[in-house]
């Protein structure tokens, strides 16, 4: 059992002051689980024969740590360790005996128990009544009982998300389960769902993680506008129905980002994706606490043709078309996101993602304007990098093992010339002003309205073709434009 020198000294700290008010504490959970398999964490789980949010409240303030209150009514309480690796303590009260306590718990893994008076002993003696050891060393995740499931619902997306976090695969008589309780999931909190949803979407091999959702029939039940993607036809360059596409976009998102690659594409395309460390480092930001703009991408590509099914249209000669699917899909989304609690940011960054999808593909030519680069920005706006990104998966996921390789080279050889551009010269994506609003009402004598915001963004789309750079050009070439609309 590993466990390293700053959180052995937290627990050695810990034994000592429970020791001193003669409390039990057991390791229990996560934590054991995880150290077993020898990997880091700072999430520390205890189980103590007294009062949680006393012994927490006690605790917090011998260690200078701070107190809070997760949920009286069940006596959880969390203790946030001072230091630089975030250790938190989760202290729950202990009922009758760890034995009972264990068989309320939800998978064998996480119900295994270690007395912290051993925490330094050399040979330690495991509390585990479901043989999660087993199951570890068998890489499985196996739920304790039917009735745990049912008792919290979110344990039925818990499961494969754990699956996804620890490479493990679910028991299948664990997948029967889950399968037959599917539905408990809907009287779940919005915002629970969504956080097992976005841990799974954040790890590799996201895209087997959401088809085993959707084999246990929990990926329609949270997200129902997918149910009309599955078997929806589409044009003859497509490979996959919209719902295979839609996951197989999933997995190339990662195959484009170096996560993971498909068996069949090979590692020789990424020659032709541009990648550096700044772009590494722009899709770890984190958007919101655990959420960062790669997975947000790959939610994005989840979701980007939710709309192709009700814009469907087949013109005379046979042609199927999804007019307008772009924009109405980032109706669809921005709904079915603030129903599951996204934050606003979020829902603006995914909704611009899926609304401008196929922009890049439609700048034209090996070597887009600049004019043309400048209004995809402008119009993209803090999401214009994961659209191109979106853009190039989409192009992949359409033909999947047909791929065409002098096409790729093609397509993605001018979105490489896009991102160039956008970091090479930042005049291209936010011209410097040169005019203002008062300029055009105080020299030229215009009323405020739209007509000066048009003229405004006709100047920037201007200095970002190089065709203006100063004021004094800027102003003639407004001159030049009232003129001509004088003159029209």
């Amino acid at each position: 059992m590993f466990v390293d020198t700053e959180v052995s000294q937290v627990l050695l700290r810990l034994r000592e002051i429970l020791g001193e008010r003669s409390i039990d504490c057991y390791l229990i959970g996560g934590f054991v689980r995880d150290a077993i398999m020898r990997r880091a964490t700072g999430d520390i789980d205890v189980v103590v024969g007294a009062s949680a949010m006393d012994v927490a409240r006690d605790v917090a303030g011998i260690i200078d740590g701070k107190y809070i209150p997760l949920d009286e009514l069940h006596q959880i309480a969390r203790v946030i360790v001072p230091g630089e690796k975030h250790l938190h303590l989760d202290f729950a009260t202990m009922h009758d005996s760890i034995e009972e306590d264990l068989t309320n718990r939800d998978f064998t893994i996480n119900t295994i128990a270690v007395n912290l008076r051993e925490i330094a002993s050399s040979v330690i003696t495991f509390v585990d009544p479901f043989g999660g050891r087993d199951d570890i060393e068998g890489r499985q995740v196996r739920a304790v009982s039917e009735a745990v499931l049912q008792e919290d619902p979110l344990r039925l997306m818990r499961g494969p998300r754990l699956a996804a976090e620890l490479g493990f695969s679910i028991e299948s008589e664990t997948k029967t389960l889950i399968e037959r309780n599917h539905q408990l999931v809907t009287s779940v909190a919005a915002e629970r769902v969504r956080d097992e949803l976005c841990r799974l979407l954040a790890v590799p091999r996201a895209a087997e993680s959401l088809r085993l959702l959707d084999e246990l029939g929990l990926l329609i039940t949270i997200i129902p506008e997918l149910a009309a993607t599955k078997g929806a036809q589409q044009p003859k360059e497509h490979f996959w129905d919209v719902f295979e596409h839609s996951i197989e976009t999933v997995a190339a998102i990662e195959f484009v980002l170096r996560v993971e690659s498909p068996t069949y594409w090979d590692d020789e395309l990424l020659a032709f994706v541009p990648w550096s460390k700044a772009l590494a480092e722009h899709f770890e930001e984190e958007v919101s606490v655990g959420h960062t703009r790669r997975m947000l991408l790959k939610l994005a590509g989840l979701l980007h043709d939710i709309a192709k099914p009700q814009t469907t249209s087949i013109e005379e000669n046979g042609r199927m078309r999804f007019f307008g699917h772009a924009k109405e899909g980032a109706c669809v989304v921005e709904g079915l996101m603030k129903r599951m609690r996204f934050s606003a940011r979020e829902i603006d960054m995914v909704g611009k993602m899926v609304e401008h999808h196929m922009r890049p593909g439609q700048m034209g030519g090996e070597m887009p304007s600049r004019r043309a680069i400048y209004r995809y920005f402008r119009d993209t706006g803090d999401v214009g990098i994961e659209t191109i990104f979106l853009n190039l998966a989409d192009h992949l996921a359409a033909r999947g093992p047909y791929l065409e390789l002098e096409e790729w080279r093609e397509h993605a050889q001018s979105l490489a010339y896009v991102l160039e551009e956008r970091f090479k010269e930042e005049s291209v994506v936010a011209p410097p002003k040169l005019i203002s609003g008062h300029d055009l009402i105080n020299i030229y004598g215009m009323a405020p309205g739209p007509q000066v915001g048009e003229l405004l963004e006709a100047v920037r789309e201007a200095q970002a073709d190089g065709e203006v750079s100063t004021r004094e050009e800027a102003l003639s070439f407004v001159q030049k434009r009232l003129a001509a609309g004088k003159q029209g």
